[in-house]
């Protein structure tokens, strides 16, 4: 990512996370699908780029320890106030790599954190979920739709394929089938589709993924 970029969402993400209302956590049914897969897991489950909690909410609620991690310093400081109880929260920049160690995880969540990089970007990261990840074990995800036309999908400068910039300075990346299927290529997917979401006040369009290793 060009430092612009880097700096420009750092600054965007904190603004957002220092006023954060935490009557907004709410708990969102999009992993129910997986809840099989969720509780059988035996080990901390990873929510990477937990932003306000909606996703720790739903994992604590379900009784499952939880190792959040956020780009935000903000993020991870309201995250613990408002889940004291939390096995840990994490401030990490996905792009210095994840100081974890290898096959630490069975189930990694990564909720709408990995549509922010150029390919080599993602790449890489993709590559360190991969060796945090047990053999067998799952990465739940959903992404930006190329489709997400309300959300900034085929506007701005593209500045690679399918990756634009944001009236926020900062790079978005939107995803086809042909893409998701690209970088997880050396995953199992189990589930893959194109969904709306209604958390927003305008409809959002992202696909929900699983993918196993």
């Amino acid at each position: 990512m060009e430092p612009k970029y880097r700096e420009n969402s750092k600054k965007y993400w904190e603004d957002v996370h220092q006023s954060y209302d935490s009557t907004k956590i709410k708990v969102d049914d999009w992993l129910e699908r997986f809840d099989d897969i969720i509780m059988a897991s035996t080990r901390p489950i990873m929510d990477l780029g937990c932003g306000g909690g909606n996703d720790t909410k739903y994992l604590t609620e379900k009784g499952k320890q939880v190792i959040a991690c956020d780009g935000s310093e903000h993020a991870i400081a309201n995250l613990k106030a408002n889940f004291p109880d939390i096995r840990e929260a994490r401030c990490m920049d996905m792009l210095e790599g994840f100081d974890f160690e290898d096959e630490s995880f069975e189930v990694i969540i990564a909720d709408l954190c990995l549509h922010y990089f150029g390919e080599k970007d993602t790449e890489m990261i993709i590559s360190e979920l991969k060796r945090i990840l047990l053999p067998g074990g799952h990465i739940i995800l959903r992404v930006n739709s190329i489709n997400d036309v309300n959300h900034g999908a085929g506007q701005g400068k593209e500045i690679e394929y399918h990756v634009f910039e944001s009236s926020q300075g900062t790079m978005k990346r939107f995803f086809d089938e042909a893409d998701i299927r690209k970088f997880f290529k050396e995953f199992e997917i189990e589930y893959l589709k194109e969904e709306i979401m209604s958390r927003y006040r305008l409809e959002k369009r992202l696909y929900r993924v699983c993918v196993r290793k």
